[in-house]
This record gives structure tokens, sequence and C-alpha cells, in this order.
């Protein structure tokens, strides 16, 4: 009799649950429509991930939530930071996609970041990033030496600084003499694919992850032909092509480009839901994200999109983001100067 009566007592004051009575989250969500912001314009890297992530997570979340994907362009995704940071409520049923690389720009004191990134709260990201650099078939252009050797000037997309596609190129042609002009404001990189097949740019520095899904066309027909890898090592599907930092002789100038490389890999691509959400919330959504990067029908639909899942947890994004406002001094500095 002695077990049945603990097991009485348990139940009574709530330590064990009942099976069939919704939990208070359950309660949360269910009937309810969570909305995911993405700070670029629809068809580019970051609004196919989260599209992919939208059709799925619904069913990882307790209560089944309807998802939905709204599109808030605008300065390289800085007003979609800001609008999670300043405006959205803190109740769980927002969250936000934008480029990570505005991290660093909250450190280099940008004009306009109305946010502290060491408040927002981490849900996960679906890949780390590896950029490459390519240019058109146009341009002649084959190898990195030649490249150098003939100086000559190539137009390049970007959005802004804070951006992977002026970042490195910037920095690049300060430090190695990349021979390229920037050409930027653009907002995502499927405007800059439709300038690239225009003529009116004739390069493009993006995450490897996003070119061979969405330039997976101009990839199979040569017309974006690809140069060096913008990193310090190889992604293992991309060893036939050079990592520009063999090309990076002074320490000084391998630590700037390893800045970067930390800005825009592991927190370049996060998803986040404003400060103060309730803590129970941010980890029940970050086990739903965690979930649906492993679902079977989700890694079936990556796969036939050529689209690369390699998560990255709330967790592991707190950590990098925090690391990203830790750089020296001295670093910060001298990327300033570049980057401005």
């Amino acid at each position: 009799m002695f077990p049945h009566l603990i097991l009485t007592i348990l139940l009574c004051v709530g330590l064990i649950g009942v099976p069939g009575r919704a939990s208070g989250q359950d309660q949360f969500y269910q009937g309810k429509v969570l909305r995911i912001i993405v700070g670029f314009a629809p068809g580019g890297g970051y609004d196919t991930y989260t599209r992919l992530v939208g059709r799925h997570l619904g069913k990882h979340i307790p209560g089944n939530p309807s998802v939905v994907v709204e599109n808030m362009a605008g300065a390289n995704s800085l007003i979609c930071a800001n609008h999670i940071y300043r405006v959205a409520k803190p109740d769980g049923l927002t969250m936000a996609n934008f480029i990570g690389g505005l991290f660093l720009q909250q450190l280099l004191a940008k004009p306009g970041i109305e946010f502290d990134a060491r408040k927002f709260e981490y849900v996960g990201a679906p890949s780390h990033d590896d950029f490459v650099v390519g240019v058109s078939k146009a341009t002649g252009i084959t190898s990195l030496e030649q490249w150098l050797a003939s100086k000559t000037v190539v137009k390049f997309g970007g959005a802004s600084f804070g951006a992977g596609t002026d970042d490195f190129p910037v920095l690049l042609r300060a430090i190695i003499g990349l021979p390229i002009q920037m050409v930027t404001g653009y907002k995502g990189t499927s405007e800059m694919r439709l300038a690239f097949s225009s003529g009116e740019i004739g390069g493009i520095s993006n995450s490897w992850q996003s070119t061979r899904s969405t330039w997976r066309n101009e990839l199979e027909s040569g017309e974006l032909q690809l140069i060096f890898q913008a990193g310090l090592k190889s992604h293992p599907e991309l060893t036939k092509y050079p990592v520009v930092g063999d090309y990076i002789k002074s320490d000084e100038d391998k630590k700037l480009l390893r800045a970067l490389v930390q800005v825009h890999s592991a927190s370049v691509r996060p998803y986040v839901v404003p400060p103060n959400t309730p803590k129970n919330r941010v980890q029940l959504l970050r086990s739903a994200f965690a979930e649906t990067l492993k679902d079977n029908a989700l890694l079936a639909e990556a796969r036939k999109g050529n689209i690369e899942i390699n998560a990255v947890s709330g967790e592991e994004l707190t950590k990098s983001v925090q690391d990203v406002l830790q750089l020296e001094s001295g670093l910060v500095a001298r990327l300033k100067e570049i980057l401005r």
C-alpha cells in the first residue's frame, strides 16, 4: 500500500504529469502562429533556408503552431535585426533571421544599429558558412594568380558592410591587392544574381552553402567560375580551389581574415527571438529547432535542393556571438579602418 500512497501524493502536488493533459507550453502554442522574419528579399540564401525550416518547424513545437515566413529586407538586414530587438513582443511568437556580420558591425560602431547582440536569445542556425569568390566567365579570369598578375578590376556585388559579400572582398583588396570595385546596396544575393546575369556586376563573394543552392544554374553552366575559398581551411567539397589564407604572409593580416571567418561562419545565419523572451519558451524553441534540422523530410528536401545542413545549436551560437564581441581592440581598430 505504501508505494501507492506515494504515487497518490506525487500526483496531487503535480510532480507527475497526467497522460493526455496538455502542458502549459502545449496550451500556449496551440492555435497560435509563429512568425519568422527574414532580413533579405525572397529568393536568396537566407530566404531559402528559412522557408525550408518554416515548412517543418511547427510539427516539432508542442501544440503544432502554424509557421509563416515574412521578408523585411533593407540595410543588409539591419532593419530586421532592429525590429526583432526593439519592436517584436518577447512572447516566443516572433523569430528573426538576419546576417550575423551585423554583430561585428556593432563592435565597429556602425551607425543605425539599435540592438545589443548580448541580449538576444539565440535559437540556433541551420548551417556554418564557408565563403567562396567567383567571377563571370566573360572576365577570362581562371585563377587567383592570373587575376592578381593581370590586375583586371572586376565589379563585385554587395549588400553592405556586415555581409560577407562585402567584407571579404574589401579586406582582401586591402591585404593582398585583390583588384575589385564594389557595387553595393543590393537587397540580397537574389538581386545580385540578376545583376550578374545582366552583366551589371562580374563577381560575387558568397557562402558556398548559398551558392551551391541558389546559384546552381550559373555554376552548372560555367557562367560563374569559382576562383578561391575566402578562408583559412578548405571545405571538403572544394578542395580543388585554393584557400586565400595561403596567400597571406603577415600574421596580423591572417588574424584579420580569421576574425572575418569567425563572424561569417558559425554565427552568420542566426535565428533569434527578442530579449526577455521567457526562458522556458527559448529552450522549447531551441529543442524544436534542433529536432527540425534532424527531420528526415527536411533533410530529403535539403538534398533535393542542394542545401547544406550543418546545424549550430542555440548554446553554440550564443558562445560564437560572445567570441565575436570579444575581439581584441587592435583587430577592431584595423577592421574599422578597412571596412569603413
